[in-house]
């Protein structure tokens, strides 16, 4: 089925109505006499009524073309405006910025980053959607997600921000009482509190050179967020394994002390994602840039910790 296009012949019919001419009308938009007036013909047989009053000495509107006009006569300023608009998402830092990110790093890092990024950015909004689900960001209506996989659709970019070590920790006190784990199955005797969002379920995994344990835990404590967890370790429950961007600063103050130190922990990698559109609104490159900057800085979002 042809569609038709209802703003055909719209610039030629207001630029006539302005000139009384299809001649000057022409020339103001740089067309040929005879296209500015098979386009208001067309646009007239659409509408199924004379706009225009034609003479061989001159062109007047007709009661309708004058009721239709002033409908429309801002048409063209409009559109320009809006076709200003569109490119500024591309050029200028601007608008409502829509994201989705994990409620943990979130508190310890991306609040505090989005409003010095605001504070730079005066006329850029954010709205920041905290979840550990994984959403469908053009579905959703999204701009942006900060993730910790690489397994992401296809049609994403992606953008690292880091990687987060993995720490087993306790408070000082409940190792005193309980005993610090020498091998990573002594956890089996310790009460361990688990973070249920990981992807390999109940298991902690343990490397070092070519040997690798899997520690399948029962946990005494189970939790959905990692900043509660680490609220439940400070208080002496038991032991935790989280990563840096939430305990990092914790072990590093005393707080909480890291057993099984001779053994590598897994790694979170720290991705910005965004839709692979082509034209990338101008707040979301600013943004992304800015986050990359940041999170370089912080020690606990480096695979270089401690």
């Amino acid at each position: 089925m042809k569609t038709v296009d209802p703003l055909h012949g719209v610039a030629a019919f207001l630029a006539v109505a302005e000139h009384e001419s299809f001649t000057a009308g022409a020339a103001a938009l740089g067309l040929t006499r005879a296209t500015v007036s098979a386009q208001v013909a067309e646009l007239e047989a659409r509408l199924g009524v004379r706009l225009l009053h034609r003479s061989t000495r001159s062109v007047r509107m007709t009661p309708a073309g004058a009721a239709y006009r002033e409908r429309i006569v801002d048409l063209p300023a409009r559109m320009a405006e809006a076709e200003r608009a569109a490119r500024a998402e591309q050029t200028v830092p601007e608008g409502r910025l829509r994201m989705t990110a994990p409620p943990d790093l979130a508190l310890r890092f991306l609040v505090v980053w989005a409003t010095e990024f605001m504070a730079a950015h005066p006329k850029i909004s954010i709205e920041m959607d905290l979840s550990n689900t994984s959403r469908n960001l053009i579905e959703s209506g999204f701009d942006l997600a900060i993730r910790g996989t690489l397994e992401v659709e296809p049609n994403l970019i992606t953008r690292s921000l880091g990687k987060a070590v993995l720490i087993t920790c306790a408070r000082a006190d409940y190792l005193e009482r309980r005993g610090v784990p020498q091998e990573p199955m002594d956890l089996l005797g310790h009460d361990v509190m688990h973070f249920s969002g990981y992807r390999r379920g109940r298991r902690w995994t343990y490397r070092r050179g070519s040997e690798e344990i899997e520690v399948p835990v029962t946990p005494r404590l189970e939790l959905s967020e990692g900043l509660a967890l680490r609220e439940a370790a400070l208080q002496g429950a038991g032991l935790i394994q989280l990563p840096t961007f939430i305990i990092g600063h914790d072990v590093r103050e005393g707080r909480l002390v890291p057993v099984l130190t001779e053994w590598e922990q897994r790694t979170v990698p720290l991705h910005a994602v965004y839709p692979d559109n082509k034209l990338i609104a101008a707040r979301v490159k600013a943004f992304v840039a800015f986050l990359a900057t940041k999170a370089k800085a912080e020690v606990d979002l480096q695979s270089c910790w401690p």
